[in-house]
């Protein structure tokens, strides 16, 4: 495999990826938005729930574990869920309910009014992720979707939404790093003090 060859390819890749990290800059209103509703929810005792779908779920998984341990500083847990983790939960609402049912059976069983449901999806078309948000915004839940450009399924039952303004679904999922990083870090400086050195 001759490098240079690649060499073009790779560095649009970079390319890329550094003008969808710099437009996050135009997204950090609705960054901080997102953060207070989860800061208010934490403050009166409520939870927040994350799920997606494949890499989603990854980012779902990875953000609950920043908020219940910790992030840059040793604190109190929070309670953050990713309802993509119990794989005996999932699998079976799949079988026996259907696919799109396994978000929305967990949330319904758990969640109550005020608490912070987000659903990741790179689409915003996710059925199941789309299915969850509904019954978020039916019942009293904010509704946070964090997708890409454009006019997903997701769009009418999200009160919040991230969107990263690209096509490539990869640079999108990097997009979602980075804003979902900045929430935790927000979450965590306000509820426990700027004590992040790191």
């Amino acid at each position: 495999m001759d490098l240079d060859e690649y060499t073009p390819w790779l560095e649009a890749q970079v390319d890329e990826s550094v003008r969808v990290h710099a437009a996050v800059h135009e997204l950090l209103p609705v960054v901080v938005d997102v953060a207070a509703a989860m800061i208010a929810t934490f403050r009166d005792g409520g939870r927040v729930f994350f799920f997606g779908n494949g890499g989603s779920a990854a980012d779902a998984q990875h953000w609950a574990a920043e908020l219940s341990g910790r992030f840059y500083q040793d604190r109190a847990p929070l309670p953050a869920v990713a309802l993509t983790t119990n794989t005996s939960a999932v699998t079976a609402i799949a079988n026996d309910d259907g696919y799109d049912e396994v978000f929305v059976r967990q949330l319904a069983g758990q969640a109550e009014a005020g608490d912070v449901a987000v659903g990741i999806s790179t689409s915003g078309n996710s059925a199941n992720v789309v299915r969850a948000l509904r019954y978020g915004e039916e019942n009293d839940l904010v509704t946070v979707g964090v997708t890409s450009t454009g006019e997903g399924d997701m769009n009418p039952f999200c009160e919040h939404r991230i969107d990263i303004p690209s096509d490539d679904v990869a640079r999108i999922q990097e997009g979602h790093l980075l804003c979902g990083h900045l929430l935790c870090a927000v979450v965590e400086r306000e509820l426990f003090g700027d004590k992040a050195g790191r």
